[in-house]
């Protein structure tokens, strides 16, 4: 380990857009606190380059979400190994590198995608926050009820998530007080001193059984 603080990585599905993601990059920036973007292959267009290009350049990591966000275990070995060099092609035709982790869509795994899939898996400590229902002070409590040292946080960034964008500003600055530092997936590993390994799905690098 390379830390005397504890460490915990923002990650965010679903993107990118030209609506709610240059708003989860403003608080990012506004915070100066860095994270990671999980992204759908058919998502990244003309349109959301820009947005790609500005969430890579503030130093902020860019990894798969598949292409089409299908439930990965119903696909052909053939359709899975498509869907992520779709998305590894789009990303790195942008950043000029290619995504080092996948996070399934619906955190839904299997033994095939296991063999087909070469990318360690990422879930995280989530706080259903694509729910309407659920409010920014509700997302923001039940993620800093769950993080500890190691946690992968996952939220959403997709289209008209405000709520998301608005918990933002209670979880970034809680979790600095309590001393924590924010880092990308990546770093998460390296500072922990944990190499991922396959037939693991991460919300904690410390964590030792699937989930």
């Amino acid at each position: 380990m390379e830390n005397n603080k504890p460490l915990a990585a923002l990650t965010f599905d679903d993107g990118p857009n030209i609506y709610t993601t240059p708003q989860v990059i403003e608080k990012l920036k506004q915070y100066g606190v860095v994270a990671s973007f999980f992204l759908v292959g058919d998502n990244i267009t003309e349109k959301t380059e820009a947005v790609t290009r500005s969430e890579f350049e503030m130093g902020c990591e860019i990894h798969n979400h598949s292409r089409t966000h299908s439930a990965m275990p119903q696909l052909s070995p053939k359709e899975m190994r498509a869907e992520i060099a779709f998305t590894n092609e789009k990303v790195k035709g942008i950043t000029g590198v290619e995504p080092r982790f996948f996070r399934p869509p619906y955190i839904a795994v299997s033994a095939e995608m296991y063999d087909n899939i070469d990318l360690p898996f990422i879930a995280g400590i989530g706080a259903e926050d694509w729910l309407d229902e659920v409010s920014a002070e509700q997302r923001a409590e039940k993620i800093l009820s769950q993080v500890c040292d190691g946690s992968i946080i996952l939220l959403h960034d997709m289209r008209g998530n405000y709520r998301t964008v608005n918990a933002l500003d209670i979880i970034i600055p809680e979790l600095l007080a309590r001393g924590y530092e924010l880092v990308t997936v990546s770093e998460l590993f390296r500072r922990e001193g944990v190499e991922p390994v396959r037939g693991r799905v991460y919300s904690n690098v410390f964590q030792k059984g699937e989930f």
